[in-house]
């Protein structure tokens, strides 16, 4: 993919402004640069194999959107956009007033932009990645350590846990997307080891009797919950692919003879099972929420979390991390024994796992996602087609915005120029600046603003 040059927002000599006038300026020296205070950027693309091809992708339509003479090969994945400056994928600064090329270089030289909370609370970084996920095959079986294991693991596995931070993670749903989340209420898990014995077989008989016995008690149903998974997840490699493959054989000869097989749940089964053959995360499904998100639905993934993407289309923000304890659905490394130890044993049900969000008081095309970490929250923003005017309000924190639908025109203060925006636009804005919208779209204007409200 061609990345796009900066556009020329009236700096150098002479250039073409965003309008096309012909424009003759002095180069604005150093002090001043910090006076473009909202930009925009071009953000990195991830091919990881298990995004969506071509312009299947939402990530590969909305780069597409944002920049016209990118590239988009149609045999390729488009897994991730990531909007932010993490090191592996630091966005672009697309204005050529601004002397440092990435948004990473920027804060260094500008931390104030943050917001003096956030700059003094995460030392002078921005403390979230905001990203698009395009999800045609499944991530693996995984759940991200707290601040203290992270720290531990970083210390003695440095080569597979990059950093010492947490990962918290919130996905809000674009299209219909599909996950794993928590861990299912006993009852529905001890309804799969009846009408499964397959399942069974992998977990042993003591253990499921354990887990009936104790049903009842919150703190014994946890720890025998423990008990089961660990014991599945730690069979021998032949065991379980000789029970997945009579499992396998045997769901899709009742589906082929047309018979119900939703008491193994056997669409999603076959279909993990075609991704990964021969995986013990495809038993996964026995212990965990399979979560159905409609667009603007969310899931919160936090410490200890079990979980994993399967389906769809989602924005995703996160901590500032590379630290991902796997264990499942995956050719990367996977440290069972601690995934087993870390993971959070409280059966809940799949309506639990969805994360409310909560309608500004004072804007009402504002729904707010604040989740229990002070990292990162993220707004939805949904303006009509009858507001042709619209004010994107200040935060005391540096936030980025990307637009979903429509167009528009934003002007700033501390942009001093206009700048165009449709699907696939992204800006920072700095902290305590407020962006003007003057839209140009008959459908209104879908965005989501990811920020840090501490």
């Amino acid at each position: 993919m061609r990345k796009k040059k900066k556009q020329n927002l009236g700096g150098g000599d002479s250039g073409r402004d965003v309008t096309g006038s012909l424009t003759h300026t002095q180069p604005i020296s150093q002090p001043a640069m910090e006076e473009v205070r909202v930009f925009p950027l071009t953000c990195a693309v991830q091919n990881y194999a298990w995004g969506k091809i071509g312009m299947d992708s939402e990530v590969a339509r909305l780069v597409v959107g944002g920049d016209p003479v990118a590239v988009v090969e149609e045999g390729k994945p488009y897994a991730e956009l990531w909007m932010g400056a993490h090191p592996k994928g630091d966005a672009q600064i697309k204005d050529n007033r601004i002397a440092q090329t990435t948004l990473g270089e920027w804060i260094a030289h500008f931390p104030g932009c943050l917001g003096s909370k956030v700059k003094d609370t995460f030392q002078g970084q921005l403390p979230f990645l905001f990203k698009v996920l395009s999800v045609n095959t499944a991530l693996s079986i995984q759940a991200h350590p707290n601040r203290a294991l992270a720290a531990r693991l970083h210390d003695q596995f440095p080569e597979h846990y990059p950093d010492d931070n947490h990962k918290p993670e919130m996905a809000i749903a674009l299209t219909r997307f599909q996950g794993l989340c928590g861990f299912r209420p006993v009852e529905e898990i001890l309804g799969f080891l009846k009408t499964v014995p397959e399942f069974r077989a992998l977990v042993g008989n003591e253990a499921a009797e354990e887990l009936r016995c104790g049903a009842g008690d919150a703190a014994h149903a946890s720890q025998t919950l423990k008990k089961c998974f660990t014991r599945m997840m730690n069979c021998e490699k032949k065991v379980f692919v000789d029970q997945l493959n009579m499992l396998v054989k045997r769901v899709t000869e009742e589906g082929a003879a047309g018979k119900d097989t939703a008491s193994s749940h056997g669409d999603l089964l076959l279909r993990l099972h075609s991704q990964y053959p021969g995986d013990i995360g495809c038993f996964s499904i026995f212990f965990l929420n399979h979560m159905v998100l409609e667009p603007g639905q969310a899931m919160f993934l936090g410490a200890n979390e079990p979980h994993a993407y399967l389906h769809g289309d989602c924005i995703e923000c996160m901590a500032c991390s590379d630290n991902t304890v796997r264990a499942g659905l995956t050719p990367k490394y996977i440290d069972v024994n601690t995934l087993c130890e870390m993971l959070n044993y409280s059966p809940a049900p799949a309506g639990s796992k969805i994360f409310p969000c909560v309608q500004d008081a004072s804007d009402p095309c504002v729904s707010l996602y604040d989740p229990p970490v002070p990292d990162f929250a993220v707004m939805r923003i949904q303006v009509p087609a009858s507001v042709k005017q619209y004010t994107v309000a200040a935060v005391d924190s540096a936030s980025i915005l990307l637009v979903i639908e429509g167009d528009a025109t934003a002007t700033s203060t501390a942009a001093h120029s206009d700048i165009p925006l449709g699907p696939g636009s992204v800006l920072f804005v700095s902290a305590n600046e407020s962006v003007s919208l003057h839209a140009a779209s008959k459908s209104g204007m879908a965005m989501f603003r990811a920020c840090c409200l501490l």
